[in-house]
């Protein structure tokens, strides 16, 4: 994959070979399979004598593996190096979809649908730690916000895609297009050629000095006793932000089912919250780029907290309907931000280790999120757990001011003037 010098001024902030086919048009590529597979687990696994109890554990299985293989993907990226990452995770993903089709019992499919949760996990490592290494410091917010954009996109295209290819025919098709599209991304990642990395970037702090050739490769453990300040203290604010973002998936649907909406209905507000925050990823990005980190940070938590405080009040469709456009566009303005983060502090020559766990963080956060909902509703108020999760997101604001301007000279002007970066 060729490299865009960082020290260039007048260098394609997308550079067609290195971000567009290196990262954005596999990474699309994959998250349409992912999309397309995502609605059927459940339906797959009660066809294979599952009850709905256990079709949902199936479903939960996916983000099980991606934070169990969190960890391993930062050292195996570390190790083989993050273009080859993306290779292996696209070929491991295929095979984890061929196992979904063909699946003939329940213990198959459990074990293929963690091995492409953990296939996602390495792939999503690997791409963040390339962009990171390649981007210049004061265009990687636009460039991590485009990479999340383009996985909204992906994802969001993925079930059409799905129920087009499955009408008048077998659900397995689905994941016959997931087998497909991962090989894919993974042709698409071995016809770009990869060339010597640039590593220093104007607007890099000190951290992200080049790594000493030949240096002893960390290891995970050591990594994270090294950072264990930034973890303790940035990630936490990390895995609250995870979580109320990840709550987001469910709490619209849960509300829906609540008032009595039908399924369709309940559909089409879902994909309008999804429109919304579809739309924002590269304004969130330059505003991050120009102003700082936090001008996107804290207004996405405060917004959608503003949206998770006001579902319980509606109870019409148009009523829940605005709520969840609210929730989708705080989301969608924080497109990019915690991918933004990590490459912000992670430290060159421990970047793939450090950016696992600080994946861990995030992505526990996301599993979390919808845990708390559902145990709202298992109480007998789900408006409390909305509530709560409100509460979170005020916390995660509160928590990214204290913390963002300790660790990341991008955090604001301010903070970037004190390190002399214009």
């Amino acid at each position: 994959m060729s490299r865009t010098s960082p020290g260039r001024a007048d260098a394609p902030l997308f550079p067609m070979r290195s971000v567009v086919l290196g990262a954005f048009v596999p990474s699309l590529l994959f998250e349409i399979g992912a999309g397309a597979m995502m609605p059927v687990i459940a339906i797959t696994a009660t066809a294979r004598g599952a009850t709905l109890a256990v079709a949902g554990v199936m479903a939960a299985l996916l983000p099980i593996g991606q934070i169990l293989a969190d960890l391993p993907a930062g050292a195996l990226a570390a190790k083989l190096g993050d273009r080859r990452a993306m290779l292996l995770a696209g070929a491991v993903a295929a095979v984890g979809f061929l196992g979904l089709a063909l699946a003939p019992n329940l213990a198959v499919l459990a074990a293929s649908v963690l091995l492409t949760g953990a296939s996602s996990a390495v792939f999503n490592l690997a791409r963040h730690s390339y962009l990171t290494d390649i981007t210049p410091a004061l265009q990687r917010a636009r460039v991590l916000s485009t990479l999340a954009g383009v996985h909204r996109i992906g994802f969001f295209i993925g079930p059409f895609a799905g129920a087009a290819i499955i009408h008048g025919g077998d659900v397995q098709n689905a994941y016959w297009l997931a087998v497909a599209t991962s090989l894919l991304a993974t042709l698409v990642v071995a016809a770009v050629r990869d060339e010597p990395t640039e590593r220093a970037s104007p607007g890099d702090s000190s951290a992200h000095a080049a790594a000493v050739p030949g240096a002893k490769r960390p290891t995970m453990l050591a990594v994270l006793r090294e950072h264990r300040t930034v973890f303790t203290t940035l990630g936490f604010a990390v895995l609250a932000v995870g979580a109320v973002r990840g709550a987001r998936q469910t709490v619209l649907p849960l509300w829906g089912e609540h008032l009595g909406f039908d399924p369709a209905v309940t559909s089409v507000i879902f994909g309008l919250a999804g429109g919304v925050d579809m739309l924002l990823f590269y304004p969130a990005g330059k505003v991050m780029d120009r102003f700082g980190r936090l001008w996107i940070g804290i207004p996405s938590m405060v917004v959608m907290a503003v949206g998770l405080v006001l579902l319980p009040f509606a109870t019409t469709v148009g009523a829940v309907a605005v709520a969840a456009m609210v929730i989708g566009l705080g989301n969608g303005m924080g497109s990019g931000v915690l991918m933004t983060l990590g490459a912000d502090v992670a430290p060159a020559g421990q970047r793939s280790q450090f950016l696992g766990i600080w994946r861990v963080f995030q992505d526990t956060g996301s599993a979390v999120g919808p845990l708390v909902i559902s145990a709202g509703a298992a109480i007998g108020s789900l408006a409390a757990g909305i509530w709560a999760m409100s509460a979170l997101a005020l916390g995660a604001a509160g928590a990214l001011g204290r913390w963002v301007p300790r660790w990341s000279v991008h955090a604001n002007r301010t903070t970037r003037r004190r390190a002399g970066i214009g």
